[in-house]
């Protein structure tokens, strides 16, 4: 009974049992929350980085959305500016030929004196109609180099009137007048070309220093006297195939703008005015196309050296268009060279009479 008794808790400790099992409870609970509340935390902030981190990625897109719109601002700006400058260019070109034709035409109404009626501009007067205009550079003292010219692979007389009438092709020796109004110099032409009558008087006065001057006043000129599909300017020490030069511009004449010849690169060394002369006349020619819309077509067969390149070549059956010597930019001594140049690379003085073109 003893024993019993002892093993038993008493009435009076039940309370107290329960009331510390409650503060107990309490007390896990209350840890229990405390200790789920970090994650939670953690949890919003990693949302809040990951949503910064969105943003940014966001903000970092449009910037570089933005970036190519503006570059493509620019492009279309710069490609205004660019048809801008064509657009002058071509009407440069207009007003300068009607310059040189209206000059033209006004010392032709002079020298045919007071009574003569007015001379009409070339816009009222239809320009004749031709497949190729070739200018021939040459000087005052260049009279042997001419008739080298003559004698090889230029027509004279009654051939270049028939060739200018069946086959449209124009050719010219291009010379200005000297510094002095009717000198020695200017009557010498005069005398020569009665004889010949194979020149293309210029309003240009006569310098070694003034191609540049020189080849623009030739174009200008032969445009507003002719309507041709090409204008040729080849120099008077140079030997040229007539009948492959008309084969190969007439591979080209449906093209709206070309640009044919031996092409050079480098730099250009002035961001002056479109039409700036440069010393070689050349080197002008290429920059002031530069601006134009025309295909550049690089055709080395109108840069054959002299015997026995061209010949090798017209052996093969590939004639050249034109041949010279690169180190003299002709023939050198043309005068006792190009009858030699003729005969072993001429096509025969038959050949632009039975080309098709």
């Amino acid at each position: 009974m003893k024993g019993r008794s002892s093993g038993r808790i008493s009435a009076k400790w039940i309370p107290l049992v329960f009331m510390s099992s409650f503060f107990i409870g309490v007390l896990i609970t209350i840890s229990s929350s405390r200790m789920w509340t970090p994650p939670e935390s953690n949890n919003q902030l990693i949302s809040t980085h990951r949503h910064e981190q969105e943003l940014q990625v966001i903000a970092e897109d449009c910037a570089t959305k933005k970036k190519p719109v503006q570059e493509k601002d620019v492009m279309n700006e710069i490609y205004k500016t660019h048809k801008s400058i064509q657009s002058l260019d071509k009407q440069m070109a207009m007003i300068q030929m009607e310059l040189a034709a209206t000059r033209s035409n006004m010392e032709m109404g002079l020298s045919e004196g007071s009574n003569t009626k007015p001379t009409l501009s070339h816009e009222e007067t239809p320009r004749k109609k031709m497949f190729i205009v070739i200018g021939i550079n040459t000087a005052f003292s260049s009279r042997k180099r001419r008739d080298s010219v003559r004698e090889t692979w230029m027509p004279q007389g009654e051939k270049l009137l028939q060739l200018e009438h069946e086959k449209g092709i124009v050719i010219r020796f291009t010379i200005g007048h000297s510094a002095t109004s009717n000198s020695i110099l200017d009557r010498a032409i005069d005398s020569e070309d009665a004889q010949h009558k194979d020149f293309l008087r210029l309003e240009h006065v006569e310098g070694y220093h003034e191609l540049s001057a020189k080849t623009k006043i030739y174009f200008s000129t032969a445009v507003a006297k002719w309507d041709a599909d090409f204008y040729v300017k080849v120099d008077d020490d140079v030997h040229i195939n007539l009948g492959m030069l008309a084969t190969t511009l007439a591979r080209h004449r449906s093209k709206p703008r070309v640009y044919i010849g031996c092409m050079k690169s480098g730099p250009v060394l002035s961001q002056k005015p479109i039409l700036h002369k440069y010393a070689n006349e050349d080197v002008s020619l290429g920059a002031w196309f530069i601006g134009l819309e025309a295909e550049h077509i690089d055709d080395r067969n109108m840069c054959c050296g002299t015997p026995p390149d061209c010949e090798w070549k017209a052996q093969a059956g590939n004639v050249c268009v034109a041949s010279f010597d690169w180190s003299c930019s002709g023939i050198c001594k043309s005068v006792e060279k190009i009858k030699y140049v003729h005969d072993k690379c001429g096509e025969g003085d038959g050949a632009v009479w039975s080309s098709l073109f």
